[in-house]
């Protein structure tokens, strides 16, 4: 089912949550074939999905159901291990050696194995062992305290700069990479991915911008953290909220002529001791007028004004529905796999899976027989779900 780059590469997933699945949507997403590994009992939905359907993140794969605790587990995966081109898990430094399918034991089945390792804080390092979540890791990589309005305390960005960006997204670019030097070298290696370290990355050019002296380390004073009154979102009349970000002098004098303010009785466009005295004059001109008149006159002026969309209204987006940027499949709308490629072109395959929904067909495409398939799930060793109504 899978098309795009990746097509012929095989990954397994160890199941995980968060920065793991994104990472196995991504290598699905560009054609890979990958292999969900799910525990074979007692799999929970973690979030507000209200069913395994809904988790958007574990499409483009099959998902077979292992006990990794039963004697039998770890020998699965091994076997599975020999046909893949790589692996990747989401556990704690140490779990997946003490299951017996750590790095050491995978490279010997298949010394050609990417093998992919995510945590938050590294594989090593006196908080390797410590416990959290994507707000612990942007707070100690720094890139937390860098977002927020002024005299305001940080604001959490969703799960973008930890678990999303600085994990699952590195991690995919680590194994791409390892693959990529594999077909040099023939050999595999392990991946170390933190996202205490991936958000950090991130945030590269504001630890340049800090030292150089360009960068107040003051939250909300800046020209991208809301400091500037030319860069920020505006309630309009009518409620809604539009975006402006006309940093450059020849857009800014184009959003002034939008706005109908008079740059003559404005401070000078980056004079940042003024910048606040600036922040309410464009409040005050946005809402004047309803988001759609805003749209309406901004038609055809490079002002770089855009609406504050929200999820519910992304079906009517005139330029996101010409590009196909968003996709029903399968009964669910979500964004479509990117980037796009001239001669591989990426497209959606398998939805969400249930755990277990596809454990026989999955070990027997991945060279299990038969005899041996039954007898691991008369074993408990592995287990199956029967599959459900989308």
């Amino acid at each position: 089912m899978a098309n795009g780059p990746l097509h012929g590469v095989r990954i397994l997933e160890l199941g995980s949550i968060g920065p793991g699945p994104f990472c196995g949507m991504l290598l699905a997403d560009l054609g890979a074939e990958v292999l969900r590994i799910d525990r074979a009992a007692g799999a929970t939905l973690v979030g507000p999905s209200a069913s395994f359907r809904d988790e958007l993140m574990h499409r483009g794969r099959r998902s077979a159901a292992v006990d990794l605790k039963h004697p039998d587990g770890a020998g699965v995966i091994l076997d599975l291990v020999e046909h893949a081109d790589g692996f990747f898990e989401g556990f704690r430094p140490g779990v997946c050696e003490r299951l017996g399918i750590g790095p050491k034991e995978c490279l010997a089945r298949n010394p050609r194995l990417v093998y992919g390792r995510m945590t938050g804080y590294g594989q090593d390092g006196p908080m390797a062992q410590a416990v959290g979540h994507d707000l612990n890791y942007i707070a100690q990589s720094g890139v937390l305290g860098l977002i927020g309005r002024a005299g305001e305390p940080p604001t959490p960005p969703l799960s973008l700069a930890g678990d999303f960006g600085g994990g699952g997204m590195i991690l995919a670019l680590g194994m791409l990479a390892a693959l990529v030097e594999r077909g040099t070298s023939g050999r595999g290696q392990v991946i170390d991915a933190a996202m205490v370290e991936g958000s950090a990355l991130l945030a590269t050019c504001f630890f340049g911008f800090l030292q150089n002296g360009t960068w107040s380390a003051e939250r909300g004073t800046n020209i991208v953290d809301s400091g500037a009154p030319y860069y920020d979102a505006y309630e309009t009349a009518d409620g809604r909220y539009l975006s402006v970000a006309a940093m450059e002098p020849h857009f800014y004098a184009n959003l002034l002529g939008l706005l109908e303010l008079d740059p003559d009785a404005l401070p000078e466009q980056n004079d940042r001791e003024r910048w606040p005295e600036m922040k309410p004059v464009f409040a005050e001109a946005v809402r004047r007028r309803t988001l759609a008149e805003w749209l309406a006159r901004a038609d055809g002026v490079e002002a770089c004004v855009a609406a504050v969309v929200s999820l519910d209204e992304i079906p009517d987006d005139e330029h996101l529905t010409a590009r196909a940027s968003f996709v029903h499949h399968e009964g669910r709308l979500q964004p479509a796999p990117a980037p796009r490629f001239s001669r591989t072109p990426s497209a959606l395959s398998y939805p969400p899976p249930l755990p277990g929904e596809h454990t026989a067909e999955a070990l027997a495409d991945w060279g299990l027989d038969a005899a041996r398939i039954d007898a691991l799930l008369s074993s408990g060793a592995v287990g199956a779900a029967a599959a459900q109504p989308m």
